[in-house]
């Protein structure tokens, strides 16, 4: 914030710098042609004012000495600070009236009812000065909405992550204390021993989470993309799955489209896949199936996760590719999951300019589809498919 309003200073000192060399130059150079207040037309602008302005990249709004807006930003419109020649917020205009009042500079933070369907306000960093001798003053006002939603959830993911780690490494720390004490009980320390694995390997998963989230999550080019094919990442998800599907007796069908390529980097989308197939089975009931497919739609490849779980309700829908957002807190965390899954696969979705969505219906499973631009620019199978999505899965 510190930071933000320095800049904000900066910014209006320079404007109010500038401006002031144009007057001085003005009035120095031709003083036949200076204007005195009284005879300042309304709407009248020094020289060269406009000019500045016009590459603000803030609100701006220039106020003559009855409170008319002279001059007013395309953003300042916008974000609704002016109507016609007014400036409509009460608490902008009582800052103007005293800077005009005393000539000191003045800084502060408003809230602005939102411009923006669904926002419930904008806030704003302001910086207020007088401008030349004429009476007018410059109000500067820059938007830091993103920046207090960045910082909520930096806060949040934080606050989560600590939470997470805290979980795993309490378990450890109490199973460790009680196989200390049952060291003369064999089976009770292999049977800690087996937890403790469990809750280490919990650990390890969420940590390399963390760092596969934090790679794609910075916007970072893919390093070294090439076509890769389809069916290959598909085989190769699922292989990674079949450990965890056999022990609910689910099973792990592929179908749709063959011979489909995409555009991009191999392990990120293999790593999507296994997400989205891990939380396929983790909220699937035993002896049933998941269906994972590929099709061609135009441009793109479809690449659906189809499952036969207890679905996701519509409320939630929204939100489920939040990292750590958790529909059902107690069944998460006895699926072991890190929360961060399909926070992954929104993030390695768009780094392949692509999407992600969801169907679902609460008791009737869910479909999770990854759309991907093709590779060459048209999804051509190589030969087509002789079982439909629909008949594999039946």
């Amino acid at each position: 914030m510190s930071e933000l309003m320095a800049s904000l200073a900066a910014l209006a000192g320079f404007v109010v710098g500038a401006l002031a060399v144009m007057v001085v130059r003005q009035t120095t150079a031709q003083p036949r042609m200076t204007i005195p207040v009284e005879d300042l037309e309304p709407g009248a602008l020094p020289q060269g004012v406009a000019s500045v302005l016009a590459v603000l990249p803030s609100s701006a709004v220039v106020l003559d000495r009855e409170d008319r807006v002279l001059r007013a930003s395309s953003a300042a419109r916008a974000f609704g600070l002016v109507k016609g020649d007014r400036l409509v917020t009460a608490e902008l205009l009582a800052m103007a009236r005293q800077v005009r009042r005393d000539g000191e500079i003045r800084e502060s933070e408003i809230d602005v009812p939102g411009h923006k369907f669904g926002q419930e306000s904008t806030n704003f960093a302001v910086r207020v000065a007088p401008l030349g001798s004429y009476g007018q003053v410059l109000v500067l006002a820059e938007d830091q909405t993103e920046y207090y939603r960045v910082e909520a959830v930096r806060r949040d993911f934080v606050a989560n992550v600590s939470h997470e780690l805290k979980t795993p490494v309490g378990a450890l720390s109490l199973l460790a204390e009680t196989i200390q004490d049952a060291a003369d009980d064999p089976e009770a320390v292999t049977r800690f021993a087996g937890r403790m694995q469990h809750e280490a390997a919990r650990l390890t998963y969420l940590v390399q989470d963390l760092i596969t989230l934090s790679r794609i999550q910075g916007a970072e080019p893919i390093p070294t993309p090439c076509p890769v094919p389809i069916d290959e990442a598909v085989h190769d998800a699922i292989d990674r799955c079949n450990t965890t599907a056999a022990a609910k007796d689910i099973a792990l069908v592929a179908g749709g489209a063959e011979g489909l390529q995409v555009w991009g980097d191999e392990e990120l989308l293999v790593t999507a896949l296994r997400n989205l197939i891990d939380n396929a089975v983790a909220y699937s009931p035993e002896h049933t199936r998941v269906v994972i497919s590929a099709r061609p739609a135009g441009d793109s490849v479809e690449i659906s996760v189809n499952d036969q779980g207890i679905g996701i309700p519509e409320s939630a829908q929204e939100r489920i590719f939040e990292r750590f957002f958790r529909v059902d807190t107690a069944r998460s965390r006895a699926t072991g999951g890190t929360g961060l899954g399909l926070a992954i696969v929104k993030h390695v979705a768009a780094a392949h300019n692509g999407t992600v969505t969801v169907w679902s219906k609460e008791g009737s499973g869910s479909t999770f589809t990854l759309r991907l631009p093709a590779f060459g620019g048209v999804a051509v199978p190589a030969k087509p498919s002789t079982t439909t999505p629909l008949e594999a899965a039946q």
